[in-house]
């Protein structure tokens, strides 16, 4: 019995997903909500980290709101 045949890692049992060990993605990639690139995997759903900071930055900021509903006169917090 040689090494191979004895081996239980996933690599050698063919558990490695696609040929040639890539993994096939369920969907197509969306563009990036910022710049219109393929998303990635790895800053989905944006193509890069940058972008990522960029849309993070825009809600900090203020730029994007969820919209909710407007407050009336007694609607006002007491603390």
């Amino acid at each position: 019995m040689s090494e191979d045949e004895g081996s239980s890692s996933p690599q050698a049992s063919g558990a490695t997903g696609a040929e040639g060990g890539d993994v096939v993605p369920l969907r197509p990639p969306k563009p990036c909500p910022n710049c219109g690139k393929p998303s990635t995997r790895k800053a989905y759903p944006f193509c890069s980290s940058r972008c990522a900071d960029v849309d993070l930055n825009r809600w900090l900021t203020g730029q994007y709101v969820v919209p909710g509903r407007p407050l009336e006169d007694g609607d006002e917090e007491e603390a």
